[in-house]
């Protein structure tokens, strides 16, 4: 599993013109699932994003974590995370995970972030189109993928 973890102010999903999801203050969650993936890397990576110290303390030094602010996440399926780009101009998604079995490994990861005790997650769609905004608070972006941890 691929996420581009980034730090918000605020941030919110469109789908068809409607707003289905804002968060304030928390993380923009950009989740890619390869053909590889299991249960074990969606439990993982949550225990991990939901532990990140990348929120500033009193200090102002990067040692708090979303739990720690209380703060809110918003994930959004991203199988474009998995794109190679080595190759000519157009990239190959051969490495995304089908459908089938990523969509249930992007719900498993958005469960175990709630069990990991984050308030309030909230999500984009499968699969859809959706226009993204956020403001960036930083900004801080992080790209963790479990291929590497």
């Amino acid at each position: 599993m691929r996420a581009v973890i980034q730090r918000v102010k605020s941030a919110s999903v469109a789908i068809e013109g409607k707003r289905t999801a804002h968060i304030g203050q928390g993380f923009l969650i950009l989740l890619g699932v390869s053909g590889q993936d299991s249960s074990k890397q969606a439990e993982f990576l949550a225990g991990k994003v939901a532990n990140l110290r990348i929120f500033s303390d009193e200090n102002d030094k990067m040692n708090l974590s979303l739990l720690d602010v209380g703060g809110q996440a918003l994930v959004v399926s991203n199988f474009t995370l998995y794109g190679d780009c080595s190759h000519g101009r157009r990239p190959s998604y051969q490495s995304a995970g089908a459908p089938s079995m990523a969509q249930p490994l992007y719900e498993e990861f958005v469960d175990w972030l709630r069990k990991n005790k984050v308030q309030n997650v909230f999500t984009g769609e499968f699969g859809a189109d959706m226009l993204v905004e956020l403001q960036n608070d930083g900004p801080v972006t992080l790209i963790l993928d479990t291929d590497q941890m």
